[in-house]
């Protein structure tokens, strides 16, 4: 047994950890100057029957990461790096965020996750084939670079406690000097038949048994920590991996317990599901988890329809060349967002505002205070992505209806609202 060890150990201590940094061709949108509010969640949006985008790369046998700890995880094994981002798209090209037709609500709320992840995620209802999946997917193109410990399965932060796994945590408390390196923000899939070891992670009893030492092997909450978790058809979620996530997103760390042996990482993510309404309602506890809402529909405009029959036709015959053509509008927005970002911090809203936003939340008779704060955050997330360091009455009214639609239903029996009540509400407080 040692022996096979030994060479495992050699193998992988030859492996470089370190891959070649590649410039990834980020993509671009735009989003639509005349969006009306009134528009927001009445289904009036352009959708597209898409069938492309990218997942995450299947692997036979153990999951990615093995870590032996002594506490929570301390010795390292093997770290493998994410593929190259050329051979990715090579195999799987994305179809570009800025080619989708239309559904600009969609596109805002994702947008402004990513300009302040705090917002908390957006929840995707829609009609079949309307495009909801592949925007998500096609959202990977622009995700920013964040700093990270360099070989740490959790992306720890390394100016943040509340995101750094408890070993990273102990090196700074000991005051050690941490590698730092510049990664893209994971988005990761949770496929539909994930099982609860494969999400939260697992303990490896027999090491733990023969060798006396906890072995544990993240999931995929630990790979999403500081990125995306994205759920496709998030209602037909079975129950259990919903109090999974409900978990994780209240106290933003996981927590695995596995025959009296307790390890805690962070679990910090920007969680975005998609689905369909006729396959069922969510729970009203996960629907509340979710920042934002969002509603698509099918575009009935014929033109409009051949476009994106001619689009998707030109994506499939050469995926390169289509991704090349959007090219310059993909690099725009990614632009665009990294200046929201840096100027987020800086952007203000009158006290004034801040009372009328909780004024229309109290009359609509919202519960708790996620509404009040989510809306607060997507207003300013909206003025840096228009480059303003001021929140105004117009940010306030395009974002309202999707920060505040989801938690109006009181009876689980009733649909959600379309976000015509909230716009009303919203004119008779702020006039």
């Amino acid at each position: 047994m040692a022996s096979v060890l030994g060479t495992s150990t050699a193998i992988l201590a030859s492996r470089s950890l370190v891959s070649p940094s590649l410039k990834p061709a980020f993509p671009s949108i735009s989003i639509n100057p005349d969006f009306d509010p009134f528009l927001v969640g009445t289904g009036q949006g352009y959708g597209r029957k898409l069938y492309g985008g990218i997942g995450i790369q299947g692997r036979k046998g153990r999951p990615q990461f093995h870590i032996a700890v002594t506490n929570v995880a301390t010795e390292i094994n093997s770290v493998e790096q994410a593929p190259k981002l050329a051979a990715k798209e090579s195999q799987r090209p994305v179809f570009p965020f800025a080619a989708i037709v239309g559904q600009d609500e969609m596109k805002l709320c994702l947008l402004l996750n990513v300009i302040d992840p705090k917002i908390g995620g957006v929840m995707i209802m829609g009609d079949r084939g309307t495009g909801k999946s592949t925007t998500v997917r096609s959202l990977v193109d622009l995700l920013p670079e964040i700093r990270v410990v360099f070989g740490d399965p959790y992306n720890s932060d390394p100016e943040d406690p509340e995101s750094m796994g408890i070993e990273v945590r102990e090196k700074v408390v000991n005051g050690e000097e941490l590698t730092i390196t510049m990664t893209k923000i994971n988005m990761v899939d949770l496929p539909l038949g994930a099982t609860e070891d494969r999400v939260c992670g697992t303990i490896d009893i027999e090491k733990a048994l023969t060798e006396g030492v906890k072995a544990f092997e993240p999931g995929l909450l630990a790979k999403a920590n500081r990125g995306i978790l994205y759920v496709d058809e998030v209602n037909l979620l079975d129950d259990h991996l919903v109090d999974v996530l409900l978990d994780s997103a209240a106290s933003g760390w996981n927590t695995v317990e596995r025959e009296g042996i307790s390890i805690s990482h962070p679990a910090r993510f920007i969680l975005i599901g998609s689905g369909n309404p006729e396959e069922g309602e969510l729970r009203p506890q996960l629907l509340d988890r979710f920042g934002m809402h969002a509603q698509v529909g099918t575009v009935r405009d014929a033109e409009l329809r051949v476009k994106i029959v001619e689009e998707r036709a030109r994506f499939d015959k050469n995926p390169k060349e289509f991704r090349d053509s959007y090219k310059a509008e993909q690099e725009k927005l990614q632009q665009q967002i990294a200046s929201a970002r840096s100027s987020l911090s800086s952007v203000q809203i009158d006290q004034d505002l801040k009372v009328k936003i909780s004024k229309v939340c109290a009359e609509l008779n919202v519960d708790g205070l996620r509404g009040d704060i989510v809306t607060n955050r997507a207003a300013k997330a909206l003025a840096a992505l228009k480059g303003r360091d001021k929140v105004i009455a117009e940010d306030i009214a395009t974002v309202i209806p999707n920060c505040l639609r989801h938690r109006l239903r009181k009876d689980p029996l009733e649909s959600i609202d379309s976000g015509l009540l909230v716009i009303e509400k919203f004119y008779e407080v702020f006039g």
